[in-house]
């Protein structure tokens, strides 16, 4: 038996065995190949679709790769008042999306009150709320849990603490994996991720990010190749390869055969093709952009984010025709991981 047999049978691989498949090349047609599969037996062949509404890009952290960093002075900083995020919102859902995903930098301008309203408002829309907002206190996270909040997404970026201490300046790695307990056990359907291809990130480990990302029983994974910016430090680095961050996506399918996995658009940066090619390689979801106007090219996490320039209709529209090109469906369900609903009723994760 295959080493990719065993984990489409198994569920499971060995350390050994992951840093073999990402290491080498010749693994990955039936890599792909099964990890689609498992998508399509665990989850069917919808794809969720979740409006991105990215409502702020003021940051008080300065991690070295990310271009909302503190210290990056050439980026317009905006941030949308709850009135308007509860506008966009709106929107979105008459377009038909079923979750809000909102997504800031990591700060403390909205109080916990405005916070609160924008999620109750959203809910009552009918819709599910995502909340990508980063590292807060437990009575934050119950507030919001409480007023609605329905997931969370919190990525850890790597699990090498010495690596992650060398890229995000004056960051806790133990306070950033305490959040991700709290979460779970408030009752969050709970998400993280990591960059893959970072400067002196090794094989050993990627292959430690997923098999913690196993052992955590997540209910979503967010994979992203690393893309240099100019406005970092690491402007001068080489950028992250998008079939290694197409491999670790397809093993962490293998492995966690239930969660969601989206289809980021940053592979879309590095291969015109990236989220079609991603969603035939294991993943699930995708999460086009609902901000609108100036704000989608201001929040500059990375250059050559696509759509800068469309509207978040056309957005919904393309990737549509997408998603029914390759013989998938939209989702019309709420968009809870299968992982999640499995927990929820009782199942191991």
């Amino acid at each position: 038996m295959s080493v990719i047999q065993k984990a489409y049978l198994t569920n499971s691989l060995t350390h050994g065995e992951i840093a073999d498949i990402l290491s080498s090349d010749e693994y990955n047609k039936r890599l792909f190949y099964y990890a689609d599969l498992t998508r399509k037996e665990h989850n069917g062949d919808g794809v969720h679709l979740k409006g991105l509404l990215e409502f702020s890009n003021i940051c008080s952290k300065n991690c070295c790769y990310c271009g909302l960093r503190r210290q990056n002075k050439n980026l317009k900083r905006y941030m949308l008042k709850p009135k308007e995020i509860i506008g966009l919102a709106r929107k979105a859902v008459s377009y038909g999306y079923k979750t809000i995903v909102l997504q800031s930098g990591e700060n403390n301008i909205y109080s916990i009150d405005e916070f609160c309203c924008v999620t109750r408002s959203i809910r009552e829309m009918g819709a599910h709320v995502t909340l990508s907002i980063g590292e807060k206190s437990e009575n934050e996270y119950i507030a919001y849990k409480n007023a609605g909040a329905n997931r969370y997404l919190l990525r850890i970026e790597t699990t090498d603490e010495k690596l992650y201490k060398k890229l995000h300046p004056s960051m806790s790695h133990e306070n950033r994996f305490e959040c991700l307990k709290i979460l779970k056990k408030l009752g969050y359907e709970t998400g993280s991720g990591s960059l893959v291809g970072l400067p002196g990130q090794s094989i050993s480990s990627i292959a430690e990010d997923i098999l913690f990302f196993q052992k955590s029983g997540f209910d979503m994974i967010g994979i992203g190749p690393f893309i240099s910016n100019e406005n970092t430090p690491l402007r001068a680095a080489k950028n992250g390869s998008f079939y290694t961050a197409l491999k670790v996506m397809a093993i962490i399918r293998l492995l966690m055969p239930k969660i969601n996995i989206p289809a980021s658009t940053a592979m879309e940066t590095l291969d015109k093709n990236g989220r079609v090619i991603a969603l035939q390689s294991g993943a699930n979801v995708v999460m086009p952009v609902i901000t609108e106007g100036e704000y989608r090219a201001l929040y500059r996490l990375y250059p050559g984010k696509i759509c800068l320039n469309d509207t978040p209709s056309h957005c919904m529209s393309c990737i549509s025709g997408k998603i029914r090109s390759i013989g998938r469906t939209i989702s019309q369900t709420n968009g809870d991981s299968n992982n999640f609903i499995y927990k929820t009723l009782g199942g191991a994760a």
